[in-house]
């Protein structure tokens, strides 16, 4: 190989390394409006989570939840996933596990309930990746997760205000 080909090689692999540099840690965009979810619905019992467009499924996913899931988050420490209607509140392109969506868990009533009984509600409920693929088992302190690549297709997916109602 001349002289030249080696050059013209080592330039686009500079090329490729920079503009891998450039995206990397970068998270997916967000989809058109129209491919985007307008609801999420969480179901503990059957540890599986659905977003929806107008009314029907669009994905499905199955999820681990807190070491404690049955019952509704009432403190912090109590590893449960609350239970009720919230709002997605905050995309974190930074989380540390992977990329995270934050559940606008604890509500006045979640705040009102605890102070009623001496008790920090907790919070940092987020829907986030980690979960190693195959997993089966409960493993968070309470969030939602899913393997990354589930997280990747639902942050490209889901918008800040996104409503999210877990069930038991």
């Amino acid at each position: 190989m001349g002289r030249h080909c080696v050059r013209v090689l080592g330039f686009l692999g500079l090329l490729l390394a920079l503009s891998a540099s450039a995206t990397a840690g970068e998270p997916p965009g967000l989809l058109p409006a129209a491919q985007r979810a307008d609801a999420i619905r969480v179901y503990k019992a059957q540890r599986r989570m659905e977003l929806l467009r107008d009314g029907r499924v669009i994905s499905t996913y199955r999820i681990a939840l807190g070491d404690a899931p049955l019952g509704h988050k009432r403190q912090q420490g109590d590893e449960k996933t609350p239970e009720g209607d919230y709002h997605i509140s905050y995309r974190n392109p930074r989380s540390r596990f992977h990329l995270s969506l934050r559940i606008s868990y604890p509500d006045e009533a979640d705040r009102r309930q605890a102070r009623a009984h001496g008790v920090d509600p907790g919070g940092d409920i987020m829907i986030h990746g980690a979960t190693p693929p195959g997993f089966r088992g409960d493993w968070t302190d309470g969030c939602i997760a899913v393997t990354n690549a589930e997280m990747d297709e639902i942050w490209r997916r889901v918008p800040v205000g996104t409503p999210i109602r877990i069930v038991p």
